[in-house]
Protein backbone atom coordinates (compact mmCIF):
# COMPACT_ATOMS: atom_id res chain seq x y z
CA UNK A 1 0.00 0.00 0.00
CA UNK A 2 1.38 3.76 -0.64
CA UNK A 3 2.60 5.42 2.21
CA UNK A 4 -0.67 8.09 2.97
CA UNK A 5 0.46 12.11 2.98
CA UNK A 6 -1.40 15.03 4.28
CA UNK A 7 -0.52 17.69 1.82
CA UNK A 8 -1.59 21.30 2.21
CA UNK A 9 -3.54 22.70 -0.57
CA UNK A 10 -4.20 26.76 -0.97
CA UNK A 11 -5.32 26.57 -4.29
CA UNK A 12 -2.14 28.76 -5.23
CA UNK A 13 0.62 28.19 -7.44
CA UNK A 14 3.19 26.41 -4.66
CA UNK A 15 0.82 24.37 -3.00
CA UNK A 16 -0.72 22.79 -6.46
CA UNK A 17 2.73 22.19 -7.66
CA UNK A 18 3.52 20.31 -4.00
CA UNK A 19 0.78 18.22 -4.63
CA UNK A 20 1.73 16.74 -7.92
CA UNK A 21 5.05 16.32 -6.13
CA UNK A 22 4.10 14.67 -3.88
CA UNK A 23 1.66 12.34 -6.22
CA UNK A 24 4.49 11.61 -8.18
CA UNK A 25 6.59 10.51 -5.43
CA UNK A 26 3.97 7.48 -5.10
CA UNK A 27 1.94 9.00 -1.79
CA UNK A 28 -2.04 8.47 -1.46
CA UNK A 29 -2.29 12.23 -1.15
CA UNK A 30 -4.83 13.57 1.69
CA UNK A 31 -5.46 17.04 0.49
CA UNK A 32 -6.15 19.78 3.44
CA UNK A 33 -7.68 23.39 2.80
CA UNK A 34 -7.96 26.20 5.22
CA UNK A 35 -11.05 28.48 5.73
CA UNK A 36 -9.20 31.10 7.95
CA UNK A 37 -11.03 34.20 7.79
CA UNK A 38 -9.02 35.09 4.47
CA UNK A 39 -10.28 38.08 2.92
CA UNK A 40 -11.87 35.48 -0.36
CA UNK A 41 -13.19 32.22 -1.39
CA UNK A 42 -11.69 32.01 -4.98
CA UNK A 43 -8.23 30.23 -3.30
CA UNK A 44 -10.72 27.59 -2.05
CA UNK A 45 -12.52 27.40 -4.89
CA UNK A 46 -8.69 26.78 -6.59
CA UNK A 47 -8.01 24.20 -4.29
CA UNK A 48 -11.29 22.17 -4.68
CA UNK A 49 -10.53 21.92 -8.94
CA UNK A 50 -6.09 21.23 -8.16
CA UNK A 51 -7.22 18.89 -5.43
CA UNK A 52 -9.80 16.99 -7.67
CA UNK A 53 -7.67 16.88 -11.05
CA UNK A 54 -5.08 15.61 -9.34
CA UNK A 55 -6.02 13.15 -6.98
CA UNK A 56 -9.83 12.79 -7.91
CA UNK A 57 -10.43 13.39 -4.29
CA UNK A 58 -11.90 16.77 -2.48
CA UNK A 59 -9.84 18.46 -0.14
CA UNK A 60 -10.72 18.47 3.48
CA UNK A 61 -11.58 22.13 4.65
CA UNK A 62 -10.69 22.76 7.96
CA UNK A 63 -12.02 25.91 9.76
CA UNK A 64 -10.20 28.69 11.64
CA UNK A 65 -11.08 32.10 12.17
CA UNK A 66 -7.60 33.74 12.05
CA UNK A 67 -9.34 36.89 11.61
CA UNK A 68 -10.68 36.94 14.68
CA UNK A 69 -7.33 38.14 15.78
CA UNK A 70 -6.14 40.44 12.79
CA UNK A 71 -3.08 42.01 12.02
CA UNK A 72 -2.48 41.11 8.61
CA UNK A 73 -3.85 42.53 4.94
CA UNK A 74 -5.06 38.94 4.46
CA UNK A 75 -7.63 38.86 7.35
CA UNK A 76 -8.54 41.99 8.43
CA UNK A 77 -10.73 43.64 5.69
CA UNK A 78 -9.10 47.37 7.22
CA UNK A 79 -5.91 46.63 6.13
CA UNK A 80 -5.35 47.24 2.51
CA UNK A 81 -3.03 45.18 0.38
CA UNK A 82 0.16 46.60 -0.44
CA UNK A 83 0.38 47.00 -3.99
CA UNK A 84 4.31 48.08 -4.40
CA UNK A 85 7.33 46.39 -2.42
CA UNK A 86 7.85 47.64 1.01
CA UNK A 87 11.03 46.79 3.51
CA UNK A 88 10.60 44.29 6.01
CA UNK A 89 7.71 42.02 6.76
CA UNK A 90 4.72 42.66 5.01
CA UNK A 91 1.36 43.43 6.24
CA UNK A 92 0.08 40.34 4.30
CA UNK A 93 1.90 38.19 6.94
CA UNK A 94 -0.39 36.26 9.06
CA UNK A 95 0.99 35.94 12.27
CA UNK A 96 1.19 32.59 13.21
CA UNK A 97 -0.52 31.06 10.27
CA UNK A 98 1.70 28.01 9.37
CA UNK A 99 2.06 26.97 12.94
CA UNK A 100 -1.70 27.01 13.38
CA UNK A 101 -1.65 25.15 9.73
CA UNK A 102 1.03 22.49 10.44
CA UNK A 103 -0.42 21.69 14.00
CA UNK A 104 -3.66 20.95 12.64
CA UNK A 105 -2.41 18.91 9.42
CA UNK A 106 -0.28 16.89 12.34
CA UNK A 107 -3.38 16.03 13.88
CA UNK A 108 -5.03 14.40 10.88
CA UNK A 109 -1.78 12.74 10.08
CA UNK A 110 -1.49 11.39 13.14
CA UNK A 111 -5.55 9.75 12.88
CA UNK A 112 -4.63 8.05 9.33
CA UNK A 113 -1.67 6.95 10.68
CA UNK A 114 0.41 9.21 8.47
CA UNK A 115 3.97 9.96 8.98
CA UNK A 116 4.18 12.69 6.08
CA UNK A 117 3.04 15.98 5.97
CA UNK A 118 3.78 18.09 2.39
CA UNK A 119 3.76 22.25 2.60
CA UNK A 120 4.74 24.39 -0.69
CA UNK A 121 6.78 27.10 1.81
CA UNK A 122 9.46 29.24 -0.22
CA UNK A 123 12.12 30.98 0.93
CA UNK A 124 13.58 32.30 -2.13
CA UNK A 125 10.85 33.84 -4.15
CA UNK A 126 8.67 34.79 -1.15
CA UNK A 127 7.56 38.02 0.81
CA UNK A 128 9.63 38.17 4.12
CA UNK A 129 7.26 35.70 5.87
CA UNK A 130 9.87 34.05 8.91
CA UNK A 131 7.08 30.97 8.84
CA UNK A 132 8.33 29.94 5.36
CA UNK A 133 11.92 29.64 6.20
CA UNK A 134 13.97 26.55 6.68
CA UNK A 135 14.78 27.56 10.57
CA UNK A 136 10.64 26.95 10.92
CA UNK A 137 10.33 23.86 9.04
CA UNK A 138 13.08 22.81 10.94
CA UNK A 139 11.87 23.63 14.55
CA UNK A 140 7.97 22.78 13.60
CA UNK A 141 9.03 18.97 12.40
CA UNK A 142 11.19 18.63 15.80
CA UNK A 143 8.32 19.32 17.88
CA UNK A 144 6.05 17.25 15.84
CA UNK A 145 8.55 14.20 16.84
CA UNK A 146 7.76 15.24 20.50
CA UNK A 147 4.60 16.38 20.16
CA UNK A 148 3.16 13.13 18.79
CA UNK A 149 2.45 9.35 19.88
CA UNK A 150 4.29 8.16 17.26
CA UNK A 151 6.78 10.57 17.45
CA UNK A 152 7.21 9.30 21.43
CA UNK A 153 7.13 5.56 19.32
CA UNK A 154 9.79 5.85 16.92
CA UNK A 155 7.58 6.46 14.20
CA UNK A 156 9.04 9.98 12.93
CA UNK A 157 7.37 12.63 11.34
CA UNK A 158 8.51 14.03 8.26
CA UNK A 159 7.67 17.72 6.97
CA UNK A 160 8.46 17.54 3.37
CA UNK A 161 9.06 21.16 2.09
CA UNK A 162 10.86 20.36 -1.45
CA UNK A 163 10.26 24.13 -2.84
CA UNK A 164 12.33 26.13 -0.03
CA UNK A 165 15.24 26.81 -1.85
CA UNK A 166 13.43 26.54 -5.62
CA UNK A 167 12.70 30.36 -7.47
CA UNK A 168 9.86 30.82 -8.63
CA UNK A 169 11.29 29.92 -12.04
CA UNK A 170 11.88 26.47 -10.94
CA UNK A 171 8.66 25.67 -9.67
CA UNK A 172 6.93 26.70 -12.46
CA UNK A 173 9.46 24.53 -14.68
CA UNK A 174 8.76 21.06 -12.63
CA UNK A 175 5.52 22.07 -12.23
CA UNK A 176 4.68 22.23 -16.52
CA UNK A 177 6.81 18.79 -16.28
CA UNK A 178 4.08 17.43 -13.97
CA UNK A 179 1.29 18.70 -15.62
CA UNK A 180 -0.08 20.98 -13.30
CA UNK A 181 -2.91 23.62 -14.65
CA UNK A 182 -1.79 26.48 -13.36
CA UNK A 183 -5.01 28.03 -14.94
CA UNK A 184 -6.80 26.32 -12.36
CA UNK A 185 -5.04 28.25 -9.56
CA UNK A 186 -5.31 31.42 -7.25
CA UNK A 187 -2.06 33.60 -6.04
CA UNK A 188 -3.68 36.71 -5.56
CA UNK A 189 -3.99 38.48 -2.11
CA UNK A 190 -7.39 40.29 -3.50
CA UNK A 191 -8.87 38.00 -6.02
CA UNK A 192 -12.24 38.84 -6.98
CA UNK A 193 -14.59 36.04 -6.06
CA UNK A 194 -14.17 34.64 -9.64
CA UNK A 195 -10.88 34.15 -9.20
CA UNK A 196 -9.36 37.54 -11.15
CA UNK A 197 -6.23 38.33 -10.09
CA UNK A 198 -5.41 42.32 -9.57
CA UNK A 199 -2.05 42.00 -10.70
CA UNK A 200 -0.71 44.60 -8.51
CA UNK A 201 -0.29 42.58 -5.26
CA UNK A 202 3.05 41.32 -3.99
CA UNK A 203 1.86 37.51 -4.92
CA UNK A 204 0.48 38.85 -8.58
CA UNK A 205 4.17 40.20 -8.82
CA UNK A 206 6.27 36.80 -7.95
CA UNK A 207 4.00 34.63 -9.91
CA UNK A 208 4.07 36.81 -12.77
CA UNK A 209 7.79 36.94 -13.06
CA UNK A 210 8.12 33.20 -12.41
CA UNK A 211 6.23 32.56 -15.85
CA UNK A 212 8.44 35.18 -17.91
CA UNK A 213 11.58 33.51 -16.49
CA UNK A 214 10.53 29.99 -17.22
CA UNK A 215 9.42 31.71 -20.75
CA UNK A 216 5.72 30.08 -19.96
CA UNK A 217 2.79 31.70 -21.07
CA UNK A 218 0.79 33.55 -17.77
CA UNK A 219 -2.29 31.64 -17.60
CA UNK A 220 -3.79 34.09 -14.41
CA UNK A 221 -6.64 35.60 -15.47
CA UNK A 222 -6.57 39.51 -14.28
CA UNK A 223 -9.50 41.76 -13.93
CA UNK A 224 -9.52 44.12 -16.87
CA UNK A 225 -7.02 46.47 -17.29
CA UNK A 226 -4.67 44.93 -14.40
CA UNK A 227 -1.94 43.94 -16.82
Amino acid sequence: MPRKAVVLVSGGLDSATILAIAAEAGFDCYPVCFDYGQRHRAEMDAAGRVCLGRTGREPRIIKVDLSAFGGSALTDTGIDVPEVPSEGIPLTYVPARNTVFLSLALAYAEVLDSHDIFIGVNAVDYSGYPDCRPEFINAFQALANVATRAGVEGRLMIIHAPLLDWSKRMIIEEGMRLGVDYAATVSCYQATEEGLACGRCDSCRLRAQGFRDAVVPDPTRYVPGAK
